[in-house]
């Protein structure tokens, strides 16, 4: 049998089906179910057209965290939107940079797709009060940006499959991924400071910098339970906090390379690359 054709016997138990048909089966998309009030209040903060119809029950459950129901909560429409976000930021950054390197844009979408980013977004949008949670999940503060990410994660998956295609997920999405991906062509360190400041110190010393951490709190979760130091040539160039060492060293970067990027000449440096 060629590459090119199908076993007949598995074409007949497997029928050809459109995957983001499949997924609308899968999970029984019914826009016709009426919204409540809350769900309503919801569809406002995202700032969707009125009129927007969506499918309710399914914005119900991308609402739910798993502490609050778990049999019925956002876990698998989370599995989905982290591909439909990962697919619309591709197709929106090919069409804003068409002539930009493929590394590049793959940088550009690792941030704009990040936890981070998705967090900022729904505290921006006041989405957290509509999250279906248990008092004692509510209460992890060390896990908060994680779920709302999730959250958001989930909300996009309901755009999709609402629509079957990205046509209402790019038309939501894009007017909050423009600026930010402006913001971060303009920024050289893509907000990662730590190899910002590395290229820069050996670019004009060919050596490392020093990081020296202190947990300073013994509180999970406490955003300021790591002090770390910066310190190159002897002196101590900046120093940061965060609720883990690495956030840490990140917030000390930042300020050391504030401090040594005016010295050795703004613009010295290529952009970086981005971690997650």
């Amino acid at each position: 049998m060629s590459t090119g054709e199908q076993n007949p016997a598995y074409v007949r138990l497997f029928p050809p089906l459109h995957l983001s048909t499949w997924v609308q089966h899968r999970f029984m998309v019914d826009v016709s179910m009426p919204p409540s009030a809350e769900l309503r209040r919801c569809l406002i903060r995202l700032g969707l057209p009125e009129g927007t119809s969506v499918d309710w029950n399914l914005l119900d459950q991308a609402l739910t965290h798993v502490s609050a129901a778990a049999d019925r909560n956002n876990e698998q429409l989370e599995f989905i939107g982290d591909a439909v976000l990962r697919l619309a930021t591709a197709e929106f950054l090919r069409e804003t940079y068409p002539d930009a390197p493929v590394g590049e844009l793959s940088a550009l979408r690792s941030h704009l797709v990040s936890d981070r980013t998705l967090t900022t977004l729904a505290e921006r949008l006041g989405l957290e009060p509509f999250l279906q949670i248990s008092t004692s999940a509510a209460g992890d503060v060390a896990a908060r940006p994680a779920r709302l990410a999730d959250m958001m994660e989930a909300v996009i998956a309901v755009l999709y499959l609402s629509r079957g295609d990205l046509s209402l997920v790019r038309s939501w999405l894009d007017p909050h991924m423009a600026p930010l991906a402006h913001a971060l062509c303009q920024d050289p360190t893509r907000q990662n400071y730590k190899a910002a400041l590395q290229e820069l110190t050996q670019a004009h010393h060919k050596a490392l910098p020093q990081y020296r951490v202190t947990e300073v709190s013994l509180v999970h979760g406490d955003p300021q339970r790591f002090q770390a130091e910066v310190w190159f040539q002897g002196r101590c160039w900046g120093s940061g906090r965060g609720r883990s060492r690495k956030l840490a060293e990140q917030a000390a970067a930042q300020a050391a390379y504030g401090a040594m990027a005016p010295i050795w000449g703004p613009g010295a440096m290529a952009a970086p690359p981005q971690t997650e």
